[in-house]
């Protein structure tokens, strides 16, 4: 661990959103995704997509807390294509593919890198061996249409984290079955009474060795990956805990952890038929150190499945200075008859949900990715946060300046057919040239990189 410091300077959770690309498309692709596979073919409004995630940051920037924002990869990515043997212009690469492998187009145009909870698991400079911040970018191989976001998470991390006395940028794990990895949409940092981290990491299946495995969906996530990361990263093995989701849950709906649990601080908002043995994990995470303050809803108050139709549990926990929370869910949660009476308790009671934040997030979540799932959550201190490179950090300047850009470079409607269209391919490009240049980034892209 960091030697000791005579005064602890506690991190502050920054949360960095991903930009909804230009092809924000509902094509499917995401297999136990249920909201994905129910919404797949209709036509989708890429700019209200951009411009609702920008609301929500915007509206949290205004209560002070660190925001961030996350630039959208090149889609239609037409290095893949080319990759899987479609020759020609890019015009005539789009056109083939199109006629002869249409999944593959949906798959390479997927704007999915928007839901930033996936792009990486991050450790505090407090929680690692050597006093740094660390991610490691997803390999997420479950999926071809996110397995080819890596390189560009990679490069972008790497613009944004680059100062090596504060920070270390990882590869992903090898592409392989066995470390499948799915970033931190299954990991949870809880902390301590002086704001150390305990880290939770959730995984879906053990890829060497027995236990139970769900039926009906694969486990995304496996536990090589967590204890590889855990690893690489420098966490202390007294403070890590490695939980197996529920299989039922998986067969559920819930593909990542952060479906059906939320946690920060000292928090843990979670659904009681998350995890396999949950006694168990409850009683590891206090006997790691965490400082644990249980919200847990009973299956008789909301279901697994209404959890996952309302994605309840796939919120923003933000700390007030008061020591109490804030709760911020998407309007599904907020109009459905269970979960909205689970809300209005936990704000009668008065305990440490101090208000809910209700946010419209509807073109994001028809593609089953909520609030919680367009965050990345990167723990830094006040140094580190001034070491962050280009002007990611969002102030009312740069709200603007991205609003003004999404309403020049973004339709508003897209359907599966338009993916073939070559005019896509060149308003995408050029708005992500422009992007860059806004974001004050290095080339980034493929195409810039050519």
């Amino acid at each position: 661990m960091p030697p000791a410091a005579t005064h602890f300077a506690a991190p502050v959770t920054c949360n960095f959103d991903g930009i909804p690309g230009p092809t924000h498309n509902y094509a499917g692709l995401a297999r136990g995704n249920l909201a994905a596979e129910r919404n797949a073919q209709l036509a989708s409004d890429p700019r209200l997509a951009a411009q609702q995630g920008l609301a929500k940051m915007r509206a949290l920037a205004a209560r002070g807390y660190v925001q961030g924002v996350l630039p959208p990869h090149e889609r239609p990515h037409l290095p893949t294509l080319r990759a899987l043997g479609f020759a020609g212009s890019d015009a005539e690469v789009l056109a083939r593919a199109a006629r002869d492998a249409p999944r593959l187009l949906a798959a390479c145009s997927s704007a999915a890198a928007m839901w930033a909870a996936n792009a990486a698991t991050v450790t505090a400079s407090t929680d690692s061996a050597d006093g740094r911040v660390h991610f490691t970018a997803a390999n997420l191989v479950s999926h071809l249409h996110r397995s080819i976001e890596a390189a560009t998470t990679t490069r972008v991390l790497r613009a944004l984290f680059g100062d090596a006395a504060h920070f270390a940028v990882h590869d992903p794990l090898p592409a392989a079955a066995q470390l499948r990895d799915e970033g931190a949409a299954n990991h949870t940092r809880l902390t301590d009474a002086e704001g150390r981290g305990v880290d939770l990491f959730v995984f879906g299946r053990a890829a060497f060795g027995d236990g139970p495995l769900p039926v009906r969906f694969p486990a995304r996530q496996t536990r090589e990956a967590s204890v590889a990361i855990a690893r690489r990263h420098g966490v202390d093995p007294a403070r890590a805990v490695f939980a197996q989701q529920a299989p039922e849950a998986i067969d559920a709906g819930v593909f990542h952890n952060d479906v059906i649990a939320v946690g920060e601080g000292r928090l843990l908002f979670c659904h009681e038929r998350a995890y396999v043995d949950q006694a168990q994990v409850l009683h590891a995470l206090r006997t790691a150190g965490a400082d644990l303050e249980l919200l847990l809803v009973r299956d008789a108050e909301v279901s697994v499945a209404e959890a996952v139709s309302t994605y309840l549990f796939n919120s923003q926990l933000l700390p007030r200075a008061d020591g109490r929370y804030v709760l911020l869910v998407p309007g599904e949660a907020h109009e459905h008859t269970h979960t909205r009476a689970l809300l209005d308790r936990l704000i009668a009671e008065g305990g440490p949900i101090a208000e809910v934040l209700v946010f419209d997030l509807r073109q994001s979540m028809r593609n089953g990715g909520g609030p919680a799932c367009l965050r990345l959550r990167v723990p830094l201190t006040a140094l580190e946060r001034a070491a962050v490179r280009g002007r990611v950090l969002l102030d009312d300047a740069l709200a603007d300046d991205l609003a003004a850009w999404i309403d020049r470079n973004y339709r508003d409607t897209l359907v599966p057919a338009d993916l073939a269209d070559p005019a896509l391919l060149e308003e995408s490009r050029r708005a992500l040239d422009e992007l860059t240049t806004l974001l004050q980034l290095p080339p980034v892209y493929a195409f810039q990189r050519e």
